[in-house]
């Protein structure tokens, strides 16, 4: 089977092929989807702040209007990027993904973070450049660390004030700088329950629909201590046994992935597949 999404650098003063448009409200939606011919969607009068090609999808060239503003659109809607990890085509919020992050990137870029110098989208690469400064300035990943902490045929979960309501789901939290993942790992466990972990293996990865994102996906054992949430970051955290879990993460997220392997593994059933 061919790779339908493939991320590549395409010229923007080349004409035709698909276009996604992105605002602060998500990605621009009709009957068919988000893929609209780039034509089409440029005769739209749409505010945009900026052009990237993005790259292919089914063979095709794919392009990302970034707008400055959310604008109506005759027999379209906004939807927003996490929906899209939800429910469809999980090609296609690969590509909404990759484009989320450069929209993201080059909204933030169009002024030098040192000179305050407007900053020119180079050629035939990924990268913003502030000809005083001679700075470049190219899309960042800010890993994320995710852990399944495990005890037996006990994991333990926990609630966020921002989940949806009854969700439980894996500890998680950005690394700092200097760290390893599994340093990270070990401080995020610590702050957020106050327990120790061992034997900390690394899973899978995942991008994830937040600026900049990437989810690294581990299991660890439990080595200690006992729960004590975090407060104003965690609402309640607690052990759950394999065959009485509470409502969790939706089934295309990395969390799900990391639960659903455990139990599967502790039952002898067929192993999942982490969507990517």
């Amino acid at each position: 089977m061919s790779v339908r999404w493939t991320t590549a650098v395409l010229d923007t003063s080349i004409s035709g092929g698909w276009a996604v448009a992105r605002s602060n409200q998500g990605f621009l939606l009709d009957g068919n989807g988000v893929l609209f011919s780039r034509e089409w969607l440029k005769r739209q009068d749409l505010d945009v702040l900026c052009e990237h090609g993005i790259g292919h999808f089914d063979g095709e060239p794919v392009y990302l209007l970034e707008l400055r503003s959310p604008q109506d659109v005759p027999g379209c809607t906004w939807q927003g990027l996490r929906q899209f990890m939800l429910q469809g085509d999980f090609d296609i919020f690969k590509l909404l993904g990759y484009a989320a992050q450069i929209g993201t990137w080059a909204r933030e870029h169009r002024f030098c973070g040192s000179c305050g110098a407007a900053m020119t989208q180079i050629p035939r690469e990924r990268a913003m450049f502030c000809a005083p400064c001679d700075l470049r300035c190219y899309p960042r990943i800010a890993p994320s660390m995710i852990v399944l902490i495990t005890r037996g045929d006990e994991i333990l979960l926990a609630r966020s004030p921002r989940f949806v309501a009854g969700v439980y789901s894996t500890l998680a939290g950005f690394a700092e700088p200097g760290e390893s993942a599994e340093d990270c790992l070990i401080r995020e466990v610590r702050e957020e329950v106050q327990v120790e972990v061992r034997n900390i293996q690394y899973v899978g990865s995942q991008c994830w629909p937040f600026p900049h994102s990437m989810m690294l996906g581990f299991h660890a054992e439990y080595a200690g201590g006992e729960i004590v949430c975090q407060e104003d970051e965690i609402e309640d955290a607690q052990w759950f046994r394999i065959d009485a879990l509470p409502p969790l993460p939706a089934g295309r997220s990395i969390a799900r992935y990391l639960i659903d392997l455990y139990v599967a593994r502790r039952l002898g059933l067929a192993e999942p597949v982490l969507p990517g």
